[in-house]
C-alpha cells in the first residue's frame, strides 16, 4: 500500500511522534493507522510526544573535544527540571549527543530548520539528475522523495542514525530518554568546530577518526 503524506500527517497529529517514525510505522503496518499508533506506543514514541508541549527551561550545555583537539562540539539539551538535568542518565545522554555531532557532522537539529531555499535547491538537483538519467516522468517524483529522505537522514541531527547504535536514530534515542526520565527533552542547538575549518583539509578524515574512537 502506498503511504501518502496525508497518512503520515494524520498519524503525526494523533501521536505527535516524529515524521520519519510515523512514516516507518505506517510502512511496517501496511498503512493501518490504528496499528501504526500501537507500534509507536510500543516504541515509547507516542508517550514521549504527550510531553512534547511542556516547557523545557532547564538542562545543560556540554562539550566534547576529540582526541588531539581536532574537533570540538558544544550542545545544549533542555529538560523540565534541574533535578533531571543533574541525573547521570541525562548527563550521559547529552555527552552521547555531543559525541554524535562530532562524528556525524549534522547541519540542522530538525527538519523545521531546513529553509525553503535549501529544500528547493536540493529538490531541483535531484529532479534534474533523475530526468537526465532517462527516468520516466511518472517515477521522477518518487525518486526525488527518496533522495530528500536520504538528505534529511544525512543532515538532520534527529534523523541521523545514532553513531553508537545505528539501529536507532538520534530522535529515537531522545524519545527513549523522555520515556525513561519522564520529562520533555529537547536538543535546542549545537555548534561544531573543526581545526583549520575553511582551510583546505579533508573533513571526512577527522569525522572518521571520531567514529573509530566511538567504536573502540
Amino acid at each position: 500500500m502506498k503511504i501518502t503524506a496525508q497518512m503520515v500527517k494524520e498519524l503525526r497529529e494523533r501521536t505527535g511522534a516524529p515524521m520519519m517514525d510515523c512514516k516507518q510505522a505506517l510502512v511496517e503496518t501496511g498503512g493501518d493507522l490504528d496499528k501504526a499508533v500501537d507500534a509507536l506506543r510500543k516504541k515509547g514514541l507516542a508517550a514521549a510526544a504527550k510531553k512534547a508541549g511542556r516547557v523545557t527551561a532547564e538542562g545543560v550545555v556540554a562539550s566534547y573535544i576529540h582526541a588531539g583537539g581536532k574537533i570540538g562540539v558544544l550542545v545544549e539539551v533542555n529538560c523540565e527540571t534541574d533535578f533531571v538535568a543533574r541525573t547521570d542518565d541525562f548527563q550521559q545522554l547529552v555527552k552521547d549527543i555531543a559525541m554524535h555531532v562530532a562524528a556525524a557532522d549534522p547541519r540542522f537539529v530538525g527538519r523545521e530548520e531546513v529553509t525553503t531555499k535549501i529544500l528547493e535547491h536540493e529538490e531541483e538537483i535531484y529532479r534534474q539528475q533523475a530526468l537526465e538519467s532517462g527516468k520516466p516522468e511518472n517515477v521522477v517524483d518518487r525518486i526525488v522523495t527518496g533522495k530528500m529522505d536520504k538528505f534529511y537522514a544525512e543532515t538532520v541531527l534527529l534523523e541521523q542514525p545514532f553513531v553508537k547504535d545505528t539501529d536507532k536514530t538520534v530522535g529515537e534515542l531522545l524519545s527513549e530518554a523522555v520515556s525513561k526520565l519522564g520529562e520533555n527533552l529537547q536538543i535546542r542547538r549545537f555548534s561544531r568546530f573543526r581545526l583549520g575549518e575553511g582551510i583546505e583539509k579533508r573533513a571526512d578524515d577527522f569525522a572518521e577518526e571520531v567514529r573509530q574512537q566511538v567504536a573502540s
